[in-house]
């Protein structure tokens, strides 16, 4: 007889029952939703309450590096505990901590947009262009069932560069060019469509918090660099 929680038995979603396969893609997608409108509500909390300087403060070449390793620490621990095999809580605290870490991760950028253009207009425009872009990418991997995990290889190597390239833009104290805003729209997308296969052909069943968190990871990283984009052709007019 087992006495492992009833989650932790469960089958990979491609292997699994149709029924079953339908709800761990309805519950993947509708914690997606969840962990989405929780971003905005924290971030427009944020917004808010931090103050101008502390926000500003965050820009600075050191701060910002640090702020970046505390959020690749945060962003380790919150995927470890979200993956939990021992507690549905830990799962929940895990994408809960994540999506915070995004909020403030973001909030310098937000607030700059704010700023410059004085509305949410180019915000509310970059964050529908990222989910019609999210929601394409996921159509072709769902309507081909492809499976994109030959792309991790790629991922891993594009990711170690950017933050590379990153880095030393910090130290030397050059800006990064359009071109890298545009190189890493590029990235964002193979991410989603690695992570939406993954979804569709690794995942357990159970594992739909997991699954939901490194989505929303992939769409927060898309829209990063779509607003940088638009707020640099915002600038230039």
């Amino acid at each position: 007889m087992s006495f492992a929680p009833d989650y932790v038995q469960q089958r990979i979603a491609a292997e699994a029952a149709s029924d079953a396969r339908a709800a761990f893609i309805r519950q993947t997608y509708g914690h997606l939703a969840g962990a989405i409108l929780a971003f905005i509500l924290v971030e427009t909390a944020l917004v808010k309450l931090v103050p101008q300087e502390m926000i500003m403060g965050m820009l600075s070449g050191m701060s910002w590096l640090l702020v970046l390793g505390a959020f690749m620490v945060v962003s380790f621990v919150a995927n470890r505990w979200a993956r939990s095999d021992t507690s549905r809580g830990m799962q929940y605290l895990g994408l809960a901590a994540y999506v915070v870490a995004e909020a403030v991760i973001f909030l310098p950028l937000l607030y700059l947009a704010l700023k410059l253009t004085g509305d949410t207009e180019i915000i509310f425009k970059a964050g529908i262009l990222t989910l019609t872009v999210f929601g394409g990418l996921t159509a072709v991997t769902f309507f081909t069932g492809n499976d994109f995990s030959y792309l991790r290889t790629f991922l891993t190597l594009g990711t170690f560069v950017a933050f590379g390239v990153l880095v030393v833009s910090m130290f030397i104290g050059t800006g990064i060019g359009l071109w890298f805003s545009f190189a890493m729209v590029g990235l964002s997308c193979c991410f989603i469509l690695y992570e939406t296969s993954n979804v569709l052909h690794y995942y357990r069943t159970d594992q739909y918090v997991a699954a939901s968190l490194t989505l929303f990871a992939s769409i927060a990283l898309l829209f990063w660099y779509i607003l940088q984009i638009m707020l640099s052709s915002s600038s230039r007019n």
